[in-house]
Protein backbone atom coordinates (compact mmCIF):
# COMPACT_ATOMS: atom_id res chain seq x y z
CA UNK A 1 0.00 0.00 0.00
CA UNK A 2 1.24 3.54 -0.42
CA UNK A 3 1.49 6.09 1.58
CA UNK A 4 -1.90 8.62 1.45
CA UNK A 5 -1.73 12.26 1.03
CA UNK A 6 -2.85 14.49 3.92
CA UNK A 7 -6.31 15.04 2.53
CA UNK A 8 -6.29 11.32 1.70
CA UNK A 9 -6.89 10.61 5.48
CA UNK A 10 -10.07 12.35 5.37
CA UNK A 11 -12.94 12.35 7.90
CA UNK A 12 -16.28 13.03 5.93
CA UNK A 13 -18.75 14.75 7.40
CA UNK A 14 -22.27 14.98 6.22
CA UNK A 15 -24.59 17.53 7.18
CA UNK A 16 -26.71 14.79 9.34
CA UNK A 17 -23.56 14.40 11.15
CA UNK A 18 -22.96 17.78 11.78
CA UNK A 19 -26.39 18.24 13.11
CA UNK A 20 -26.05 15.66 15.36
CA UNK A 21 -22.83 16.21 16.95
CA UNK A 22 -23.68 19.73 17.14
CA UNK A 23 -26.39 18.54 19.28
CA UNK A 24 -24.27 16.71 21.20
CA UNK A 25 -22.32 19.57 21.63
CA UNK A 26 -25.65 21.74 23.03
CA UNK A 27 -26.38 18.82 25.29
CA UNK A 28 -22.55 19.46 27.19
CA UNK A 29 -23.35 22.78 27.20
CA UNK A 30 -26.70 22.69 28.53
CA UNK A 31 -27.03 23.50 32.05
CA UNK A 32 -26.19 27.09 32.12
CA UNK A 33 -27.93 30.99 31.39
CA UNK A 34 -24.99 32.06 28.03
CA UNK A 35 -25.77 35.62 27.63
CA UNK A 36 -24.99 34.85 23.40
CA UNK A 37 -23.39 32.46 21.13
CA UNK A 38 -20.34 34.51 19.34
CA UNK A 39 -19.68 32.04 15.92
CA UNK A 40 -15.77 31.99 14.77
CA UNK A 41 -16.60 32.44 11.04
CA UNK A 42 -17.03 30.82 8.73
CA UNK A 43 -16.51 27.17 10.00
CA UNK A 44 -18.37 27.70 13.59
CA UNK A 45 -21.65 29.43 11.69
CA UNK A 46 -23.78 26.06 11.47
CA UNK A 47 -22.88 24.27 14.60
CA UNK A 48 -22.89 27.60 16.61
CA UNK A 49 -26.66 28.21 14.93
CA UNK A 50 -27.67 24.51 15.53
CA UNK A 51 -25.88 24.89 19.42
CA UNK A 52 -28.41 28.44 19.56
CA UNK A 53 -31.48 26.55 18.95
CA UNK A 54 -30.76 23.86 21.09
CA UNK A 55 -30.21 26.10 24.09
CA UNK A 56 -32.72 28.59 23.05
CA UNK A 57 -30.18 31.44 22.76
CA UNK A 58 -30.89 34.60 20.68
CA UNK A 59 -28.41 36.93 21.03
CA UNK A 60 -25.80 35.67 18.17
CA UNK A 61 -22.74 37.19 17.25
CA UNK A 62 -19.90 36.55 15.21
CA UNK A 63 -15.56 37.04 15.31
CA UNK A 64 -13.71 36.79 11.78
CA UNK A 65 -10.28 35.82 12.17
CA UNK A 66 -8.18 35.47 8.87
CA UNK A 67 -4.92 33.45 9.14
CA UNK A 68 -2.42 34.36 6.43
CA UNK A 69 -0.55 31.89 4.36
CA UNK A 70 -3.32 29.06 4.90
CA UNK A 71 -1.44 26.40 7.11
CA UNK A 72 2.03 28.35 7.08
CA UNK A 73 2.80 29.86 10.35
CA UNK A 74 1.69 33.52 9.75
CA UNK A 75 -0.07 36.41 11.32
CA UNK A 76 -3.50 36.02 12.10
CA UNK A 77 -5.79 39.08 11.87
CA UNK A 78 -9.35 40.03 13.22
CA UNK A 79 -11.49 41.29 10.50
CA UNK A 80 -14.48 41.57 12.75
CA UNK A 81 -15.08 42.09 15.89
CA UNK A 82 -18.66 40.88 17.96
CA UNK A 83 -19.92 43.86 19.75
CA UNK A 84 -17.72 45.10 22.09
CA UNK A 85 -20.72 45.75 24.79
CA UNK A 86 -22.24 42.47 24.32
CA UNK A 87 -18.80 40.96 25.08
CA UNK A 88 -16.98 42.26 27.49
CA UNK A 89 -14.58 40.36 29.20
CA UNK A 90 -16.43 37.25 27.95
CA UNK A 91 -18.26 35.95 31.12
CA UNK A 92 -21.49 34.37 30.15
CA UNK A 93 -20.30 33.96 25.97
CA UNK A 94 -20.35 30.62 24.32
CA UNK A 95 -17.64 30.80 21.72
CA UNK A 96 -18.49 27.77 18.60
CA UNK A 97 -16.44 26.62 15.96
CA UNK A 98 -16.51 23.66 13.74
CA UNK A 99 -12.92 22.70 14.80
CA UNK A 100 -10.01 23.19 16.43
CA UNK A 101 -7.00 22.08 14.49
CA UNK A 102 -3.45 24.12 15.98
CA UNK A 103 -5.16 26.23 18.15
CA UNK A 104 -3.91 29.61 16.85
CA UNK A 105 -7.47 31.20 16.53
CA UNK A 106 -8.53 29.99 19.82
CA UNK A 107 -5.99 31.50 21.47
CA UNK A 108 -6.17 34.71 20.32
CA UNK A 109 -10.10 35.03 20.49
CA UNK A 110 -9.27 33.72 24.34
CA UNK A 111 -6.75 36.59 24.76
CA UNK A 112 -9.07 38.85 23.54
CA UNK A 113 -12.56 37.39 25.84
CA UNK A 114 -10.57 35.41 29.02
CA UNK A 115 -13.55 34.50 30.66
CA UNK A 116 -15.71 33.17 27.88
CA UNK A 117 -16.79 29.45 27.17
CA UNK A 118 -15.02 27.71 23.87
CA UNK A 119 -16.65 24.87 22.06
CA UNK A 120 -16.15 22.89 18.66
CA UNK A 121 -17.62 20.08 17.23
CA UNK A 122 -14.28 18.54 16.33
CA UNK A 123 -11.26 19.25 17.87
CA UNK A 124 -7.20 17.70 17.13
CA UNK A 125 -4.70 17.41 19.90
CA UNK A 126 -2.57 20.31 19.47
CA UNK A 127 -5.99 22.68 19.70
CA UNK A 128 -7.86 20.20 22.67
CA UNK A 129 -6.43 23.00 25.21
CA UNK A 130 -7.97 25.92 23.70
CA UNK A 131 -11.22 24.40 24.01
CA UNK A 132 -13.70 23.64 27.51
CA UNK A 133 -15.97 21.41 25.62
CA UNK A 134 -15.82 19.06 21.74
CA UNK A 135 -17.47 16.15 20.79
CA UNK A 136 -14.81 14.15 18.95
CA UNK A 137 -11.57 13.99 18.93
CA UNK A 138 -9.46 13.23 15.36
CA UNK A 139 -6.05 12.68 14.38
CA UNK A 140 -3.54 15.72 13.76
CA UNK A 141 -2.85 14.69 10.39
CA UNK A 142 -6.51 13.57 9.33
CA UNK A 143 -7.97 16.36 7.35
CA UNK A 144 -11.89 17.01 7.74
CA UNK A 145 -14.37 17.39 4.98
CA UNK A 146 -17.16 19.37 5.82
CA UNK A 147 -20.41 19.37 4.04
CA UNK A 148 -20.18 22.92 2.92
CA UNK A 149 -17.20 21.99 1.66
CA UNK A 150 -18.05 18.88 -0.69
CA UNK A 151 -20.22 17.57 -3.41
CA UNK A 152 -21.73 13.97 -4.14
CA UNK A 153 -19.22 12.44 -6.98
CA UNK A 154 -17.56 9.13 -6.98
CA UNK A 155 -14.44 7.76 -5.13
CA UNK A 156 -12.44 5.26 -6.10
CA UNK A 157 -12.02 2.42 -3.06
CA UNK A 158 -8.70 2.68 -1.28
CA UNK A 159 -7.47 -0.74 -2.53
CA UNK A 160 -7.98 -2.01 -5.62
CA UNK A 161 -10.73 -1.38 -8.58
CA UNK A 162 -14.79 -1.54 -8.90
Amino acid sequence: MTERLPHEKGFHVSWDQMHRDARALAWRLDGREWRAVVAITRGGLVPAMIVARELDIRTIDTISVKSYHKQEQGGLEVLKSPDPVLMGDGDGILVIDDLVDSGRTLELVRQMYPKAHFGTVYAKPKGKPMVNDYVTEVSQDTWIFFPWDMALQYVQPIRGED
